[in-house]
């Protein structure tokens, strides 16, 4: 039975699940944008959203927080410098998941993690199509009477002229 057990422990023992998500999260935060199976990204999503949400209080404790989590000072200054400046009016939901397809080897289902504010595909807003326009008869006819008047007037002119 697995009462009141709700995250996923990834096969692994304590240690090494919070070692590999802090590994994880370092990485998506430098990166932006990580691949790794499902599982793993919706564990990293759980783990890494507190630490973005921390990281918009600029405090000493919060810095100490996130540090305690990261263990990489270099992360923790970007996080707290540029990340936390672009989310700072989103209120959650600061990672997306997109799944790719399995893994040719074992038929894993793989995605991939990104920061939903650094991705500039879906930042831009959708655009619009260019509608074709179709000539019309009149204009078309228009174009073309000029240029017919154009060439008899020529004629005429090297008529006169002889």
């Amino acid at each position: 039975m697995r009462h009141n057990k709700k995250f996923n422990h990834l096969g692994r023992t304590a240690s090494h699940r919070n070692a590999m998500l802090s590994n994880m999260a370092c990485s998506l935060i430098k990166h932006k944008r990580i691949t790794t199976t499902v599982a793993k990204a919706k564990a990293l999503k759980k783990f890494v959203e507190p630490l973005i949400t921390k990281s918009k209080e600029d405090t000493t404790n919060s810095r100490r927080v996130v540090f305690s989590n990261l263990q990489d000072k270099f992360v923790v200054t970007e996080l707290f410098k540029e990340i936390s400046v672009k989310v700072a009016d989103r209120p959650g939901g600061y990672t997306r998941i997109i799944k790719t397809g399995n893994r040719l080897g074992d038929n894993a289902e793989m995605c991939f993690i990104e920061l939903v504010d650094y991705n500039e595909n879906m930042a831009k807003t959708a655009a619009k199509k260019a509608t074709r326009t179709r000539r019309s008869k009149k204009s078309a006819a228009a174009t073309e009477a000029p240029v017919a008047e154009t060439v008899e007037a020529t004629t005429e002119e090297a008529s006169k002229a002889e």
